[in-house]
């Protein structure tokens, strides 16, 4: 739903992760997760595009394993069983995708291990899914530019949600400690 990209990524910033990713070992069986996490609006899609574009990777997008405006919490086991977990251990996953628009699960995606895999979205290296991450990313920008940045994506319709998603990020993100345990930190805006 939110994976359209409206600015290109920075090229400097893709540099940094790719040059961090040559030199990880795969912590998910022979897979190289680059987890790309942080707060709604701070550029997460954008730069697991161009990263994945650049090492011709796969991306798993956590807007597709989300169950609803209140999953964000969620989607951490749900990424982990699913995805990480099957690919650990050599096999192909398929995981269920969240249709935004019936809300409810919605089919099923195939991802077959790969050297290298883009996961990004609030939430992708949070608990047990950073432990599976050869390399932890952490977005930032200022608040009132994430905003700006979610309401032209997404619509002056979708600000409740937005609140409502923020107050979900606070919570899981500070318990957790993500932006701590990032191994690359990039700002945006």
């Amino acid at each position: 739903m939110w994976d359209q990209p409206s600015e290109p990524a920075d090229p400097a910033a893709v540099t940094q992760v790719l040059d961090r990713v040559a030199k990880t070992r795969p912590r998910c069986g022979a897979v190289r997760v680059v987890a790309v996490d942080g707060r709604s609006g701070s550029g997460k899609t954008t730069l697991a595009r161009a990263v994945a574009a650049a090492l011709q990777a796969p991306v798993v997008h956590m807007d597709r394993l989300y169950p609803g405006w209140d999953g964000l919490a969620a989607s951490v086991p749900i990424l982990v069983s699913e995805i990480l977990a099957p690919l650990a251990e050599e096999v192909s996953a398929a995981y269920r995708v969240w249709d935004w628009h019936r809300d409810r699960w919605n089919g099923r995606e195939h991802l077959a291990p790969a050297p290298v895999l883009v996961v990004e979205g609030c939430g992708s290296s949070v608990g047990p899914a950073g432990e599976y991450a050869a390399l932890r990313v952490w977005m930032e920008a200022p608040r009132r530019e994430r905003l700006r940045r979610g309401l032209a994506r997404d619509g002056e319709t979708y600000r409740p949600h937005w609140e409502r998603w923020a107050a979900q990020e606070d919570r899981l993100y500070a318990a957790d400690g993500t932006r701590a345990k990032a191994d690359l930190v990039i700002r945006t805006g």
